[in-house]
């Protein structure tokens, strides 16, 4: 196969059928050459995307006919799973050149998916200065700033002027950061002085003293910081990169926001995946592992759905008597399961973005409140009067009306409370809500049905 005879991707980043068509023939036909160099003519992203777009027995004999050929760029931008497949089958000298190439961020996400033997065989084979970097990092907690910090940064004493640090910056070669935005100033022990932007530093004269354009650091992060607050706040403050500080205040990292973006997807993707109690959603599981994932949620949706069912047959009676109420039933619990939904969804994001604080906590509560009462108002009327003209009895649409009243009023209040009582526990408003909100929902929506069908139709 010809390098010039297989389409590239193009229309912002769509992969070509016809490209994958050939890349699938170039793998079965074993054709390296072809495959090593068309995918390091492509961006890493979309060669990345190329990959994952084959089936995953295609792509594992892509990666073995590759082997030390696949660039590490692309082995970075692959998802979790194919990369740890792919890691899995590369051989050790080429997961090593893999890491002696990355940033110490992404060497250190490589190293996360080595069995611990493996590690340390690779990391032995490393230079020792290398080896020390990356064995500090893994000594940090997993989704922890530590980890996803970089060690490459470029840091200089305050007495120094612009030329010398800009021909410090020049000198570092190959051990230059390939991303960085700031300049860090320090002092003997380490300490993060000031920052300097690199758009200030290339605007003024050579021998301008550093410590009189440096800027306090407004923001540090310190290595113990969870992800999911370092992504809060490179948000709020629309921070490009930020200097890590261990717990002497001493300057050992730096993380930049292009890390911050795959956090942000990946802390926003598992919250939604929890909404829908699914805990995983590769295109490369198995069946069993995705069985494995939703059939304990399923489980417990089984329990809480005989809970409903335990309600409905405390008014098995009152059914028998008014057949309609078995077939008006669905719509009460349907719609305010529906309006649970909606008021957790806006709450549990709500609270991921830390806008549910104090006073602001308190004035969502009032307006889920009112929000729920207005709706439960015009769509409990809407109802009453279908069921009435439907039926042909005013009193079941007094009860439906009022029952859907009811259950909207604790269908908006639950949306936000469970999830807020959640919160102060301790626990992850995204996973446990929905089955607490629903469960009650179903629970309230027949109860109150039922219960005034009984008390009126009776």
């Amino acid at each position: 196969m010809s390098d010039t005879s297989a389409p590239t991707p193009t229309e912002q980043g769509k992969i070509d059928p016809v490209f994958l068509h050939d890349l699938a023939d170039a793998i079965d036909e074993r054709d390296v050459r072809w495959l090593s160099r068309t995918l390091k003519r492509m961006h890493p992203a979309d060669a990345a995307d190329a990959l994952e777009a084959l089936s995953y027995d295609t792509f594992e004999e892509a990666v073995e006919l590759l082997g030390g050929e696949l660039p590490p760029e692309i082995l970075i931008e692959l998802r979790d799973s194919y990369r740890e497949g792919a890691v899995e089958m590369l051989p050790d000298q080429a997961v090593a050149q893999a890491l002696d190439e990355l940033d110490s961020d992404d060497a250190t996400t490589i190293l996360e998916d080595l069995e611990e033997d493996r590690r340390e065989r690779i990391l032995e084979d490393l230079a020792p200065v290398d080896r020390a970097e990356l064995e500090r990092s893994l000594g940090y907690d997993e989704e922890t700033a530590g980890r996803l910090m970089q060690t490459e940064f470029v840091a200089v004493p305050e007495f120094w002027s612009v030329g010398e640090t800009i021909d410090h910056a020049r000198a570092l070669g190959t051990d230059l950061p390939e991303v960085f935005y700031d300049i860090y100033v320090i002092d003997p022990a380490h300490r993060l002085l000031g920052i300097v932007p690199l758009a200030s530093l290339l605007r003024q004269p050579r021998d301008t003293a550093l410590e009189d354009i440096m800027h306090d650091p407004s923001m540090t992060l310190s290595t113990d910081d969870d992800q999911e607050d370092v992504a809060y706040q490179f948000q709020k403050y629309s921070l490009a990169s930020a200097p890590v500080t261990d717990h002497a205040g001493r300057l050992v990292g730096m993380i930049t926001v292009d890390d911050m973006v795959d956090v942000m997807q990946s802390e926003h993707t598992e919250d939604l995946l929890a909404l829908s109690n699914v805990s995983s959603a590769d295109a490369s599981d198995t069946v069993f592992e995705t069985v494995k994932a939703r059939l304990p949620w399923l489980a417990i949706n089984l329990f809480t759905a005989f809970i409903a069912s335990a309600i409905i047959s405390v008014f098995e009676g009152a059914i028998e008597q008014v057949v309609a109420l078995a077939i008006l039933m669905p719509v009460v619990a349907a719609l305010g399961g529906n309006a649970g939904s909606q008021g957790l969804a806006v709450a549990v994001r709500a609270i991921a973005s830390r806008e549910l604080e104090g006073a602001a906590a308190r004035r969502s509560v009032l307006r889920e409140f009112l929000a729920a009462a207005i709706n439960g108002l015009l769509i409990g009327a809407g109802v009453g009067i279908i069921a009435m003209f439907w039926f042909g009895d005013t009193g079941l649409g007094l009860v439906i009306a009022f029952a859907m009243f009811g259950t909207f009023l604790w269908a908006g209040l639950s949306g936000i409370l469970v999830p807020l009582g959640l919160k102060r526990l301790g626990a992850d408003p995204a996973v446990a809500s929905s089955v607490f909100v629903l469960t009650l929902t179903d629970v309230m929506a027949f109860f109150s049905f039922l219960g005034l069908a009984s008390l009126v139709l009776l």
